[in-house]
């Protein structure tokens, strides 16, 4: 009998060459995965933005794209969204009009505040 260690057991070769044995699991399984520096800090930023662990945004991420039906996890509110930036464009038009160095200083926090979450691009021209 030939035997194979895997995740620390030794397995027979017979058992891992049968159709379903991955999904006889008890656990979680873990995927390794290089990704560029650029990326990493792209993920992080994103994560760091959803309130969530790096691991925990790859798992959603990674269990979104498994499903052929569905969006991308983080855009199922446009309609909230959509709302939110109309009612911000017209509270800063209205600020703006009244008290232009304060909107520059709201607009400036903001920026900080986004960039800090990972929801702009650090690269871009502000």
């Amino acid at each position: 009998m030939s035997f194979l260690p895997v995740c620390g057991k030794k397995l027979l070769l017979h058992d891992i060459l049968t159709p379903g044995f991955a999904t006889r699991s008890s656990g979680m399984h873990r995927i390794s995965v290089r990704v560029d520096d650029t990326l990493f800090r792209q993920m992080q930023r994103r994560a760091y933005g959803a309130n969530l662990t790096l691991s925990e945004f790859v798992r959603q991420v990674l269990g979104e794209a498994a499903d052929p039906n569905g969006r991308y996890i983080y855009s199922s509110q446009d309609e909230v969204l959509a709302t939110a930036i109309q009612i911000l464009t017209l509270l800063a038009t209205s600020i703006g009009a009244r008290a232009p160095e304060l909107l520059e200083r709201g607009m400036a926090d903001a920026r900080t505040i986004l960039g800090e979450r990972g929801l702009l691009d650090p690269d871009q021209d502000q």
